[in-house]
């Protein structure tokens, strides 16, 4: 497995966000994108206004291969897990394509694959003992899972779905 994180140089647009989702899952060998950046709340968290909803342009509803995506953060920075190698040159032309004004591209371990104390302490010994290894990390201890992760399924290819 390999990791690859793409730091755009601005924070995204959701119709670019979309636009780079979209062409992401498009490629054979990713397995899942983590999306970081600014929080695009609905309501106001503190202060005198706390209750009041907050009426922002990019929080909106993007469709990623067919899934409705709610977009609860600017995207800044993505996390992309590979499979292999074989296609991150086809993730450096998406973002030429898709990134004028600039970013910059790593490769490297940026997720943890291994449960940690907090992990057992929010989800219990036998929920993690009984969790896919590939949701490890991906939610932050005091948020509901169902708000913060979004699974996008691959689709199976079509030679491999008439063989079985």
């Amino acid at each position: 497995m390999i990791e690859v994180e793409v730091f755009p140089h601005r924070y995204l647009k959701a119709t670019t966000t979309e636009k780079f989702l979209n062409e992401i899952y498009s490629l054979d060998t990713v397995e899942r994108v983590i999306i970081h950046g600014q929080p695009l709340p609905k309501t106001v968290y503190y202060g005198p206004a706390r209750g009041t909803p907050v009426n922002h342009s990019e929080r909106k509803v993007i469709n990623v291969h067919g899934v409705p995506v709610e977009l609860t953060v600017m995207a800044g920075r993505f996390w992309i897990t590979l499979k292999d190698d074989s296609e991150i040159e086809k993730i450096e032309e998406i973002c030429k394509s898709l990134f004028p004004f600039g970013y910059n591209i790593k490769v490297g371990k940026f997720t943890r694959d291994k449960a940690t104390v907090t992990d057992y302490i929010k989800y219990g010994e036998r929920v993690v003992n009984m969790m896919d290894r590939s949701l490890i990390g991906l939610t932050d201890p005091r948020s509901k899972f169902d708000s913060a992760v979004k699974i996008i399924p691959k689709e199976k290819d079509e030679e491999t779905s008439s063989k079985e």
